[in-house]
């Protein structure tokens, strides 16, 4: 049987990571997604075992010393991993497999599956991503900014991927990141020079 692919996405807090995997998956039903764990804490729309694995820190920390993950990472003030039995399991089953991981457990598994492929996720501009952080109602106006600030850190890593997607029109964004799932994203590879003016006003200096 031939073995699955493993397609990583990551992003910034507020680039809409979700809402296009959500979309991926549901046009794409070959695709397995990987339900990380997280030592967060459970949100009321959330259900343990649908968005994550809701776990205890010590519980956390035990998965981590047994080894049972294939990256593992810390954000913000809580720490997140990804099962390396489930993304075994499915791969040797010959399902391809998602992962929604931040650009450190990107880097881990990059390191783990050299072979897998990596999508980045970006925003149209800064003002639009302050602007979804803003319409998050479980989010604290201190938590925001720190988050807006964290975001600059976390797209100055899109050059480590091999793809980038930006997340201006959605529809359009989910038809680009079918493509990569496909095989046919040649023209949304992270090095395009197209991206040039978007990287410099993203990054640029508050």
């Amino acid at each position: 049987m031939k073995r699955g692919k493993l397609f990583v996405i990551s992003a910034p807090s507020g680039a809409g990571k979700t809402s296009l995997v959500k979309a991926l998956l549901a046009s794409e039903p070959h695709l397995r997604l990987s339900i990380s764990h997280t030592t967060r804490t459970r949100r009321p729309t959330e259900s343990d075992g649908r968005e994550y694995h809701f776990v205890s820190k010590p519980q956390f920390a035990q998965l981590v010393q047994r080894g049972e993950f294939l990256e593992h990472a810390q954000v913000f003030d809580n720490s997140y991993g990804t099962a390396r039995a489930f993304v075994e399991r499915e791969l040797t089953q010959g399902h391809d497999v998602l992962l929604e991981i931040d650009w450190q457990g990107a880097q881990q598994v990059r390191r783990a599956m050299p072979d897998c492929v990596t999508i980045f996720i970006l925003p149209p501009a800064r003002a639009a991503l302050a602007e979804r952080l803003a319409r998050r109602a479980t989010d604290t106006s201190e938590v925001i900014r720190r988050r807006l600030k964290d975001a600059v850190g976390d797209m100055s890593h899109y050059r480590e991927f091999d793809y980038v997607v930006v997340n201006d029109q959605f529809e359009q964004a989910v038809a680009e990141l079918k493509r990569i799932v496909d095989g046919h994203g040649e023209e949304l590879r992270s090095d395009r020079p197209q991206l040039a003016p978007l990287i410099a006003e993203l990054l640029a200096a508050p």
